[in-house]
């Protein structure tokens, strides 16, 4: 999610797609509302999808205020369980249920999200909540926001406190990335609402947002959303790898181009059934008589494949999605 860029432009959509029935597993996923930001977790056999819900109108740029989860057992069928949190339940946050990523951890899911402080901490700040279930209800667990502006003093921008994602390693220690032009990490407390030590700067080249952490065997990954201003004028999805989650990190290059028709992008990368799966979003769907835009952003997925190196195989966003077989 970004918040930038007033003045950026989209090209007119005149092919962007309607409502009608897609091919099951086709993109984009949810045809029936504007979802952006997606975070997937996987909770036993099912898999669970957590997005915010762009609600922009006309000219407006963005207009958030929830996040919704949507869950399926195949990738192909997905159930709606509707609102899990509003911005205002946060009651020192005044505005932007921005991007946001649920964890499971000692017997609750945790729910990190980006938002608007109040004029007590002025700029972006990352909230926590709780709930006993993946679909909620989630309440706020801290009372306060977890990670404020006045918090990383390196940033230039007010907005630079966004896009958290959250990774439990090997040994227990689960760790929280986020950022906007500056990619932070740091160590959460076993509680999930206290950040535990130094906050670290850990940036990669042309960083713009978005992080994801993961693991699969040895090898760390850094997913997120970059922005090479010299040569393009949208997200690309861009990855780092690194031998722990403390680096250091080795610039892996472009994991696959810009959304259709959208300036941001936004990756979430989770194992499931014995595939690998990038969600993101683009701004192909229309609703109505709205087109896409930069506030009208719609999830979708594709198969993620590795190379025998551990590198990840360049990905083409499609509009059959995982409707049909990987390739080998």
């Amino acid at each position: 999610m970004v918040a930038m860029m007033a003045m950026v432009a989209l090209p007119a959509i005149a092919l962007a797609q309607s409502t009608r029935s897609p091919t099951p597993g086709a993109n984009p996923l949810f045809r029936a509302k504007f979802t952006a930001d997606p975070a997937p977790l996987v909770v036993d056999d099912r898999l669970y999808l957590y997005v915010g819900h762009d609600e922009a109108q006309r000219d407006e740029m963005f207009n958030m205020r929830e996040w919704l989860v949507y869950s399926t057992k195949d990738m192909k069928q997905w159930t709606e369980h509707g609102q899990i949190m509003n911005v205002a339940d946060f009651k020192w946050a005044k505005k932007d249920a921005w991007a946001s990523q649920a964890i499971r951890k000692n017997g609750k899911f945790w729910f990190y999200a980006a938002v608007e402080h109040d004029d007590t901490h002025p700029g972006k700040a990352i909230a926590v909540a709780v709930s006993d279930t993946p679909t909620g209800p989630f309440v706020d667990a801290k009372g306060s926001a977890l990670i404020t502006n006045e918090m990383t003093p390196r940033g230039t921008h007010s907005w630079e406190d966004i896009d958290p994602t959250v990774f439990t390693d090997d040994d227990g220690t689960t760790w929280i990335a986020w950022g906007n032009r500056e990619c932070y990490i740091a160590k959460l407390k076993p509680n999930m609402i206290e950040i535990d030590g130094p906050i670290r700067e850990i940036t990669p080249p042309h960083f713009e947002e978005g992080p994801w952490l993961h693991k699969r065997g040895a090898l760390y990954y850094l997913t997120y959303a970059s922005l090479d201003r010299a040569r393009h004028r949208d997200e690309r999805i861009s990855y780092a790898t690194a031998p722990s989650i403390q680096g250091p990190w080795t610039y892996r290059g472009e994991l696959t181009g810009s959304g259709k028709y959208s300036f941001t992008i936004h990756p979430g990368i989770v194992q499931f059934k014995g595939n690998w799966y990038l969600f993101l979003h683009n701004a192909s769907l229309a609703i109505g008589d709205l087109n896409g835009a930069i506030g009208r952003r719609a999830v979708t997925v594709e198969y993620l494949r590795y190379n025998p190196d551990g590198t990840m195989k360049p990905v083409v966003q499609t509009d059959a999605g995982v409707s049909v077989p990987p390739s080998r």
